[in-house]
């Protein structure tokens, strides 16, 4: 086995946080289709399938060196939502959580001198500062906007597709 036993329960931890933030988006892309705008909506589907994709990542890791998968019970995630700026800051919440959790496993890797879950790690640590940033962008905007203008966040999702 090529992963220590702490690493491997702190990945399996994550294959299942990474399957409640799937699971979260897609609350928050209905939420949003619900209320006609479509832009949003697809922004978050999306961002649900790539929080599929990353758990999957880790899954494939974990088998790749030998460790044993163990996927937690995942949690119900949040349904309702008081506002669009509600659900978005959810989301940008959970994207800071989900990079101390990155940053918590690669100092672990890195105590371990486990340098190939380094590596494996060194592309969610990139993936996070991009997470974040979108995230962060997304509020400002829906701050900007405000709840009566939402038109202006679809306007501005297609402006950056």
């Amino acid at each position: 086995m090529m992963i220590s036993k702490d690493l491997n329960a702190a990945f399996n931890e994550e294959i299942g946080l990474e399957l409640f933030a799937s699971n979260q988006y897609l609350n928050i892309a209905s939420y949003f289709d619900g209320l006609g705008l479509k832009k949003l909506a697809g922004m978050f589907f999306k961002q649900a399938e790539e929080e599929r994709a990353h758990a999957l990542k880790f899954v494939r890791y974990v088998d790749h060196v030998g460790g044993s998968v163990e996927i937690p019970a995942v949690q119900a995630p949040t349904h309702a939502f008081a506002s669009v700026e509600e659900a978005v800051a959810l989301a940008l919440r959970w994207e800071l959580e989900v990079t101390a959790r990155v940053n918590a496993m690669m100092t672990q890797a890195v105590d371990q001198k486990d340098y190939a879950a380094q590596d494996f790690l060194r592309w969610f640590v990139t993936e996070q500062v991009e997470e974040v940033s979108t995230m962060e962008n997304l509020l400002k905007v829906v701050r900007v906007s405000g709840e009566r203008s939402l038109l202006m966040v679809e306007a501005y999702l297609v402006h950056n597709e």
